[in-house]
C-alpha cells in the first residue's frame, strides 16, 4: 500500500540511538529516505548536503540543543521553509511556546507513536498527487 511518502526525505536528529533506530525502522518501512544526526551540529552539515524534507529534532542534545537548531535552520534562506518538528519527552507549555517562538512547526511528546510521525509528516509536506 503507498502511503503517499516513498521518496521523502526525512531528517533525525536526536541523541538517542534508540529514538534515531524507531524512528528510521518507522519511516523506512513507509518509503522515507532517512538522515540521522546525533545533534545539532552534525545536522547542519548534513542538512546542507541533503535538502531534507522534513525535520524531526530532539530538544534536549548536547552542544546545540533543539531549540537552536530550529533556529538556525528556520533563519537559513534555503532552509526557512523546511517543516521542522520539536520532539520532547517533556510535555510542557513552555517547551510547546519556545518551540514555536524558534519556528518550529509541531511538537510531538516522545515516545511517539507510528501514527503520531506519519501523521506529522502528512500535515506539513504536501506530496503532490
Amino acid at each position: 500500500m503507498d502511503t503517499g511518502l516513498s521518496g521523502l526525505k526525512v531528517m533525525v536528529i536526536d541523541d538517542s540511538k534508540t529514538i534515531r533506530r524507531t524512528a528510521e525502522t518507522l519511516l523506512k518501512k513507509e518509503g522515507c529516505e532517512v538522515i540521522t544526526a546525533t545533534d545539532g551540529f552534525e545536522a547542519l552539515a548534513k542538512i546542507a548536503d541533503t535538502h531534507p524534507d522534513i525535520i524531526f529534532v530532539d530538544i534536549m542534545m548536547p552542544r546545540l540543543d533543539g531549540y537552536q537548531t530550529c533556529a538556525l535552520i528556520k533563519h537559513n534562506q534555503v532552509f526557512r521553509e523546511t517543516p521542522v518538528i520539536m520532539l520532547s519527552s517533556k510535555d510542557g507549555l513552555f517547551d510547546r511556546a519556545r518551540g514555536r517562538i524558534v519556528g518550529s512547526d509541531q511538537y510531538l511528546t516522545k515516545p511517539f507513536t507510528k501514527e503520531e510521525l506519519l501523521g506529522a509528516i502528512k500535515d506539513h509536506v504536501i506530496v503532490d498527487a
